[in-house]
């Protein structure tokens, strides 16, 4: 493995808006996946447990908005993970199919499904003779 590899840097939103909370909020990494059928998009919200995550669809934007509550005992001695709440949006075009939209999250890992539309699948058109 290259250093590189190893190497993890979260990137705090620059401009964001007015939050009601104090603290950092962080772009969480984010990988989209696409098949014939849906897209795929998989976040990174490491800390994150279900009852401090929300995602809200309103006018063709996706948002993710979620906290992290920092659980820790004791004195900090040294510090090199900054704990921070997470947020990111993504605008969702008409090819979606908003009303089948799922999310799930497993161990920090939000996983959500945005079904194509049927009109935007890919279909074979049948050649007549």
């Amino acid at each position: 493995m290259t250093e590189k590899e190893l190497t993890v840097d979260k990137k705090e939103v620059q401009n964001p808006q007015e939050f009601t909370r104090e603290g950092p909020v962080f772009n969480p990494d984010v990988d989209i996946y696409e098949s014939d059928d849906e897209l795929v998009l998989v976040a990174d919200l490491p800390g994150v447990i279900k009852e401090d995550l929300d995602i809200d669809l309103n006018e063709n934007t996706l948002t993710i908005n979620a906290h992290v509550k920092q659980e820790t005992k004791g004195t900090l001695l040294y510090k090199e993970y900054e704990v921070g709440d997470y947020k990111r949006s993504f605008t969702i075009s008409n090819v979606i199919d908003q009303s089948k939209i799922q999310a799930e999250l497993n161990n920090g890992i939000l996983r959500v499904v945005l079904p194509k539309a049927e009109t935007a699948k890919p279909r074979k058109i049948a050649i007549r003779t």
